[in-house]
């Protein structure tokens, strides 16, 4: 058995209450990210419809939906999925021993959805908001 030393984690903040959404443990960071990514992907497209059906991948649970009520959380969430500059940053935090971390808000019912990387071992989880996309 492969040893699992990263854990990646949806949470969602609203009224000072924070709800998890999902979350995985993996053997490297490059699945940490890849997760991440299709749970973005996936938020984002989900947006005034279904989500798409759970990814058979590594037994993943994909996390639940959330009901965005504007645009700027899911056109956030898709940005940071579709930027390499930004997943070479998300890797390399990762590879230093650093959270990688994201936070879009929906500013029209005050809900925040981060997404967050770390190695198990490295301290603490990360804090639940820590960079901010609009």
């Amino acid at each position: 058995m492969r040893d699992l030393v990263y854990v990646a984690a949806v949470t969602a903040t609203a009224d000072g209450r924070a709800l998890w959404l999902g979350g995985i443990a993996v053997p490297n960071r490059r699945l940490v990210l890849r997760w991440l990514r299709r749970q973005a992907l996936r938020l984002a497209d989900g947006h005034g419809r279904d989500l798409p059906p759970a990814s058979p991948w590594l037994r993943a649970r994909d996390v639940r939906q959330v009901t965005f009520h504007g645009f700027d959380a899911p056109e956030g969430l898709r940005a940071w999925a579709g930027d390499d500059e930004r997943q070479d940053e998300a890797i390399c935090a990762l590879e230093r021993g650093f959270p990688a971390l994201l936070t879009v808000a929906d500013p029209a019912v005050g809900l925040c959805v981060t997404l967050a990387g770390w190695a198990v071992g490295s301290g603490d989880p990360p804090p639940l908001r820590l960079r901010e996309e609009n």
